[in-house]
């Protein structure tokens, strides 16, 4: 045991020294790079972000980034769908791609010796796409039957119904896998004509890790992007109206409904943006030690789990969370949230609810880089952010000047619950008066389980960046901002 703790210990103070030493890797003006060199085992991992995330859409084609996202391993070039999953076998190469809703983000994970050979996968899959055959219709399948799984899940009810509520006309309201009607239309053509204009190299974001050199990785970027189209994806329209206050049911016969829950956030750039993630990992963020789960779950009993996050999207931000409880009882856990916001937004945190988040939260940071997967998958998130080359050095610093004054400003206006909006996926039934004593939580309903490894749902899809504590509406890791 002691020996572990002193090699965690070691991984842990190693950690931050490789995220501190990031180098820039000059791919031209259009693409940022950025590079933790490390040398501890033979792996490179590569986190490339395209500008073709679901806000992209055109009307009427929901779900279109995601459905030409799910191809980019189903074929290229003189290789089939099958021929192309064996080359990557052969070399056992990792390769993902994950539709969000500002990006697509393609995961490369493979030994140092099998670099070369992934990147010229990737540049074939980019630049001769095959959208065709036996694959499109399977990747079709299996979108739909995850779609149609979907409709039975209060929790994705709740979250799709919360965003079109939030967003209204934008294209952020739209879910990010599309609908079975829009998925049942989309043609060869369609994924073609998207590929063509958001696999591009102009907005192109890639964070590396691993056992390489700087020399070598911009050569093999260098090459790997040459071909790539030039041309720039259109702009993203700014988002209007932020919520629509009030709460909205979405009838569905179940025991236990869910909760999708939230108000305009902060977006990342704003110099609040640091004081408002800790305040939320205090209210929501924080697991056990949550304000929320102390009211919601601890107190009364309402519900298993219940979390919020601080996300935030090229052109706005939320803070979202979900809860699931009794239909007799979600009115009633639904008011809880609105007194604890009310509650927390008039106060504040105490000071030692503060101390406490801002130790988690600067001492968690370290094991976002504990893996060069992990590290590339971090760099990659705040690229995607607009952040610099220089935040990861200074995150923790900045957690550190948080004061309580800065908490409790920020509170006031972030946690406002008159501009709470909340849509119910379940239908909610009359309930009885919260309990006074400690009862024991209600556990969640179990969803149903997604589709395998090899649908396109579980490759293509959290958080001021996706290191935050991850969005209820989507399965993403859990990360550090």
């Amino acid at each position: 045991m002691k020996r572990f703790l002193a090699a965690l210990a070691i991984t842990l103070l190693a950690a931050p020294a490789q995220a501190a030493s990031i180098q820039n890797i000059d791919l031209g003006k259009r693409a940022d790079v950025w590079f933790a060199e490390d040398h501890t085992v033979p792996i490179v991992a590569f986190n490339i972000s395209l500008p073709a995330g679901s806000a992209y859409d055109p009307a009427g084609k929901a779900g279109l980034a995601a459905f030409t996202g799910a191809m980019i391993d189903e074929g290229a070039g003189n290789l089939n769908s099958k021929a192309f999953h064996e080359a990557l076998a052969n070399k056992a190469i990792s390769f993902s791609a994950r539709a969000e809703r500002d990006y697509l983000t393609i995961s490369i994970s493979t030994l140092k010796e099998n670099a070369p050979e992934a990147l010229h996968l990737l540049q074939f899959a980019l630049t001769h796409p095959r959208f065709e055959g036996e694959a499109l219709e399977r990747v079709r399948t299996q979108i739909i039957q995850f779609l149609q799984q979907e409709q039975a899940e209060p929790q994705r009810i709740a979250a799709r119904g919360f965003m079109r509520q939030f967003f209204g006309g934008h294209a952020y309201a739209h879910p990010v896998n599309g609908e079975i009607e829009s998925i049942s239309a989309i043609n060869a053509g369609d994924l073609k004509s998207f590929a063509r204009t958001h696999w591009v190299k102009n907005g192109l974001k890639v964070a590396v890790a691993g056992d390489i050199t700087a020399p070598v990785l911009a050569k093999l970027l260098g090459d790997t992007f040459q071909p790539v189209s030039g041309a720039s994806a259109p702009q993203l329209p700014n988002v209007g109206r932020l919520g629509a206050p009030g709460v909205h049911d979405i009838a569905l016969p179940v025991p236990q409904p869910t909760a999708s829950f939230g108000l305009p956030g902060i977006m990342r750039h704003d110099p609040d943006f640091i004081p408002g993630y800790v305040a939320n990992y205090i209210l929501g963020g924080g697991g056990f030690s949550s304000r929320l789960t102390n009211e919601v779950r601890v107190k009364r009993g309402l519900t298993y789990g219940i979390s919020t996050a601080l996300i935030s999207y090229s052109k706005a931000s939320i803070l979202q969370g979900s809860v699931a409880t009794r239909a007799d009882a979600i009115h009633q856990t639904v008011q809880v949230v609105r007194d604890t916001l009310s509650e927390f937004s008039k106060s504040g945190p105490t000071q030692q609810e503060l101390d406490d988040a801002k130790t988690y939260l600067t001492g968690s940071f370290p094991l976002a880089f504990a893996s060069n997967g992990g590290t590339a998958a971090q760099l990659g998130a705040f690229q995607r952010q607009n952040l610099d080359i220089g935040y990861v050095a200074r995150r923790n610093a900045m957690i550190q000047a948080v004061t309580l004054p800065d908490v409790k400003r920020v509170s006031k206006k972030l946690f406002d619950p008159a501009r709470l909006t909340v849509v119910i996926g379940g239908s909610p039934a009359e309930g009885r008066s919260a309990p006074q004593v400690p009862r024991p939580p209600i556990r969640p309903v179990p969803a149903t389980a997604k589709p395998g490894t090899s649908s396109p749902v579980t490759q293509v899809a959290k958080s001021a960046d996706k290191l935050l504590p991850g969005p209820v509406t989507a399965p993403k890791a859990d990360k550090k901002p």
